[in-house]
């Protein structure tokens, strides 16, 4: 077995309850973060649908907002096939694995009602699949495994569509894209990552490819990440260019680092246009980063979030497409941002 498969396999039999298990007792602060991620799962599992899937207001149903859902609960520390939240976990995997289509031209893509293109929800969800394969039942572990493998091809193929050296390694929103940006690359390349730590068939010389391909969008004048080499740099950006590099082992490199002290001093703002992306991205980032970063980091977002929670466990973004997306959306990645600590998922192991 490896590592990750047996982390994983050890948190399903440990961690039943979203109440995480600590050495020391936990601070008020701790038990302020708890309490708000406790009511919104309470939330997501309302707003589930019977048919298993998770609706963004934009949109509809889809992929990746389901996906955003079962990963929020795995992250409390929810396990497939067990514990309060069982059948919503076990409905929404099941939700994604039969909209994996099976066409001609599209077969292992994982996508289903999506705005900029298919390959954002395809990561996302393929990252899904690559948390929970090592969680679920043996019974269940071979179609989920099935659909994963079918997924990471995909993510292969789109990645080895002919590119220029300047986009060479990234992807982008379509599986046939000549191009490619740092948002959509970063999904697949923490899907990628996932799936290799599992065991899956993933050649290093693509995983060193996209690292090359993050690196390009790193700024040495600014110090952040671009949505494109070259581009100007944003927090958000910064958070997803140093998690991407991060995961894959470039632990405290040059642009990792530069990143980093970029956001420190260019903290999130709650009305910024993707702040809850920025969450994630950055709360999982500097929390791999550790030290300094992640104490700033952690602050940050924690006052924030436990501040603009809602009574009913959601949260509401400020402005822009984040809050034409929905609260599901928001809520799952607020969780996600929260619950790093916990460090439930394997992506999220230092």
């Amino acid at each position: 077995m490896t590592r990750w498969l047996i982390l994983s396999m050890t948190a399903a039999l440990l961690f039943a309850s979203t109440t995480p298990t600590r050495a020391e007792p936990p601070t008020p602060e701790q038990r302020r973060v708890d309490a708000a991620i406790n009511r919104a799962l309470e939330y997501l599992a309302k707003t589930q649908k019977p048919s298993g899937c998770w609706e963004s207001d934009a949109y509809g149903e889809s992929t990746a907002t389901t996906s955003l859902g079962v990963m929020a609960f795995l992250a409390a520390g929810h396990v497939p096939g067990e514990g309060p939240y069982a059948d919503n976990i076990d409905r929404g995997i099941q939700w994604v694995i039969d909209h994996q289509r099976s066409g001609q031209y599209d077969a292992g893509l994982i996508a289903f009602r999506t705005s900029h293109g298919p390959m954002y929800s395809h990561g996302v969800s393929t990252l899904m699949l690559a948390e929970v394969a090592g969680m679920v039942s043996k019974e269940r572990a071979k179609p989920v495994r099935t659909a994963l493998e079918k997924a990471i091809r995909v993510i292969l193929n789109a990645q080895n569509v002919p590119k220029s050296e300047r986009n060479n390694g990234g992807w982008r929103y379509q599986v046939r894209s000549s191009d490619s940006d740092l948002s959509v690359s970063g999904w697949q390349l923490l899907a990628l990552r996932a799936a290799k730590n599992l065991g899956c068939d993933v050649p290093a010389e693509n995983i060193d490819r996209a690292v090359a391909y993050i690196k390009r969008c790193s700024s040495a004048a600014d110090g952040g990440f671009a949505y494109q080499p070259g581009g100007s740099v944003t927090s958000v950006r910064t958070g997803t260019g140093i998690l991407a590099l991060e995961i894959c082992g470039e632990h405290h490199s040059q642009e990792a680092l530069r990143g980093a002290d970029y956001l420190l001093e260019n903290p999130l703002s709650y009305d910024e246009t993707y702040y809850f992306y920025g969450v994630y991205y950055c709360g999982v980032g500097m929390f791999q980063m550790g030290g300094k970063y992640w104490t700033a980091m952690q602050d940050q977002i924690r006052d924030v979030l436990l501040e603009k929670q809602s009574a009913d466990g959601s949260w509401t973004a400020g402005n822009g497409s984040e809050k034409r997306i929905g609260r599901v959306y928001t809520t799952t990645m607020a969780v996600l941002s929260l619950a790093v600590e916990y460090q439930y998922l394997p992506i999220y192991q230092r």
